[in-house]
């Protein structure tokens, strides 16, 4: 007798062991696209699988083809995966995080998400970390069923605009992002090279402030997190200096990429030397979905974040230029 194929639940969420080499996660994800073509990487040890069009190939359900996954990558690369399956991509990561050693995959059926979703305490759902679980927690939200109940309003009020309403319908089972094929991320970088030699000051703050403006937007736009910022900065007559740091946390905010910038800076102790360029690169990228947004009791920030989102839409809708930046701080300064 042929199985039944479910056409809803078709989002699968690959975990691989932490700590596993990158060349081991390549070939994880290689393993991936021979069941499915649409495979999304989620640096570091993660990765995201349409099954849609695989599940008419195949002529199998989406529970087979995820067991098939782990028993291939336990086979050839000795590698154990843990597999969620979903009809969206938050529900299939929630269930990859629940998947024991004895099953390694955990599958939930498009009717019976906030069934399965309800008994689970609130920091098992995706996106939820330490801080918002505490705080909501604290208001009596002990688990994912009961945060389906509380208004969004609510919700908002408590973690925050996005973070909240990101939340709330994470836990009713909603999540419309598709999942989008993408190879492991590079480092994105961004280059400013001056028309004539300049020592440190006010220009080269301000375009160094434009770097980050610019590479905080590249990264929203990619839906990534950068971890860390390397600064290099050229020298006329071809010498150059590099030096890299850790952010505080995995961040794609203008707000934390500058901090970090300007410390870069601040550290290469300029004097006489004459500068041609300035790079900014972001290192160690992640899908920004894998990083819980924690919760801020800092108002001024939370009204920058708040701008932050408007500047990007705006950007969206009419292009980069529309917005003043601070490169046009350049043309004034003498």
């Amino acid at each position: 007798m042929a199985e039944h194929i479910d056409q809803g639940s078709t989002v699968m969420h690959v975990r691989c062991p932490i700590g596993l080499p990158e060349q081991l996660y390549r070939e994880v994800l290689e393993l991936l696209a021979d069941l499915s073509p649409v495979v999304q990487a989620v640096p570091p040890g993660a990765a995201l699988v349409s099954l849609r069009g695989a599940l008419r190939y195949h002529g199998v359900g989406a529970r087979r083809l995820g067991e098939v996954a782990r028993v291939r990558a336990l086979a050839h690369l000795g590698v154990d995966l843990r597999i969620g399956i979903a009809p969206t991509i938050a529900t299939a990561a929630t269930a990859s995080a629940q998947a024991d050693e004895a099953s390694g995959v955990v599958f939930v059926e498009v009717d019976k998400v906030q069934e399965w979703l309800g008994p689970l305490p609130v920091e098992a759902l995706y996106g939820i970390g330490k801080q918002q679980a505490a705080v909501l927690r604290a208001y009596g939200v002990h688990c994912v069923g009961v945060l389906a109940a509380v208004p969004v309003a609510t919700v908002q009020r408590l973690l925050g605009g996005r973070p909240g309403r990101l939340a709330a319908e994470r836990a009713r089972g909603i999540d419309p992002r598709p999942v989008t094929p993408k190879t492991l991320p590079a480092s994105v970088s961004v280059r400013h090279t001056f028309d004539r030699h300049m020592l440190d000051g006010f220009p080269v703050r301000a375009a160094l402030l434009d770097l980050v403006v610019r590479m905080g937007a590249l990264l929203r736009q990619r839906d990534q997190v950068a971890q860390a910022l390397s600064l290099r900065l050229e020298f006329a007559g071809g010498a150059a200096w590099s030096r890299t740091r850790r952010l505080a946390e995995a961040s794609a905010h203008e707000d934390d990429l500058r901090v970090t910038a300007y410390r870069l800076m601040d550290a290469a102790a300029l004097e006489r030397a004459r500068l041609v360029a300035l790079v900014l690169r972001g290192e160690d990228l992640l899908d920004a979905q894998r990083v819980a947004e924690q919760v801020s009791l800092d108002g001024t920030r939370e009204a920058r974040l708040r701008v932050e989102e408007v500047v990007d839409r705006a950007r969206a809708r009419y292009g980069p230029q529309v917005m003043v930046g601070p490169a046009t701080l350049l043309g004034r300064a003498s």
